[in-house]
């Protein structure tokens, strides 16, 4: 006999939940991405485990995609069985998020930011997920040929017709972001959130964009945190065979990790260490240090992995020394 999952009574006790923008809700400071771990080439037992501890420990969030995977939509479908399994119970205590804007099928309809895609999309989405509406749903890149417009009107529509409760933009530059949210506002359905790239090592929405998101009222949710497991202790000897650097395929590649960001990565642990946290507690720490990051997306393979992750929450506060320091290694 399957014994159902039963949630903790204490898993609202500890984490400090934050404000999304200038909205109504509530995110935890850490979120589960299934960017990876959740595909059909990984042991769907794994990622229940991962997502039961998670909502254990107060981690209301979790963010997919269309194309999560591999193959694309398998994350999708593998979080519909785990969602089966466990979660119905606790569905109204959960965000569950997801997005299109990128390659899902073949022809012109299923790549993107027309409103048929966009729609047709999210459909197909909560088919896999046994879902009658996400919470969020993103717009996942700017569409350089589709008019901006046309977007927006496809997210307000997609609230409108009860699809989602929220809509968001990922990879959006701040100039896009500001025409969105007053196109949004105009239509009668604000932005709620922002999915950017942020970590130490990529500082881009510092340019402008997280000024925007504070103007504009919309909350964020950074993703890559740990730049690919730069930011981990993984690196601090080189590159190791198992490591994501050390593969032919995937974002970080041989060649970007340079004698230099080693060097960086040491001087960024012996402050973490002095701090008496690892490097990977102390980035995420870093980046919720700014209010106007709502949440950091973590993508974690293994249960100790979510563990440490939460464990930065443990330390939140950096000195002006430390935040000093900090910038020095950085901007060597």
């Amino acid at each position: 006999m399957t014994i159902m999952y039963q949630a903790k009574d204490t898993r609202y006790e500890t984490l400090p939940y934050r404000r999304c923008g200038k909205s109504g809700l509530m995110l935890p400071p850490i979120s589960i991405g299934l960017w990876h771990n959740f595909g059909d080439v990984d042991v769907l037992e794994n990622g229940k485990k991962m997502l039961h501890t998670a909502f254990d420990n107060g981690i209301t969030h979790f963010d997919l995609a269309n194309n999560y995977g591999p193959p694309p939509g398998s994350a999708e479908t593998n979080f519909g069985r785990i969602l089966k399994d466990s979660f119905l119970p606790y569905r109204d205590e959960l965000i569950i998020s997801t997005k299109a804007g990128y390659t899902m099928w073949p022809g012109p309809y299923g790549d993107w930011g027309s409103k048929k895609y966009l729609v047709s999309s999210l459909d197909q989405s909560l088919k896999r997920m046994g879902l009658d509406y996400v919470d969020i749903f993103y717009h996942h890149r700017p569409d350089p040929n589709t008019p901006l417009e046309e977007s927006m009107a496809a997210l307000d529509l997609i609230v409108r017709q009860g699809k989602a409760l929220y809509v968001g933009l990922s990879n959006y530059s701040a100039e896009d972001t500001l025409k969105a949210s007053k196109i949004l506002k105009a239509l009668g359905t604000a932005c709620l959130i922002h999915q950017p790239r942020y970590s130490m090592f990529d500082r881009s929405v510092e340019d402008g964009l997280l000024d925007v998101l504070g103007e504009e009222g919309i909350g964020s949710i950074v993703f890559s945190p740990l730049a690919q497991g730069l930011l981990t202790n993984k690196y601090l000897k080189g590159i190791p065979e198992d490591s994501r650097a050390a593969k032919s395929t995937g974002f970080l590649q041989k060649d970007t990790v340079t004698e230099a960001v080693i060097n960086k990565v040491k001087k960024l642990h012996e402050i973490a260490h002095n701090r008496n946290q690892s490097l990977a507690q102390m980035a995420v720490a870093w980046l919720l240090k700014d209010e106007r990051v709502t949440s950091v997306l973590v993508g974690v393979s293994r249960v100790e992995q979510l563990l440490d992750n939460l464990d930065a929450l443990d330390n939140l506060k950096f000195s002006d020394s430390e935040l000093e320091q900090i910038e020095t290694v950085l901007n060597s």
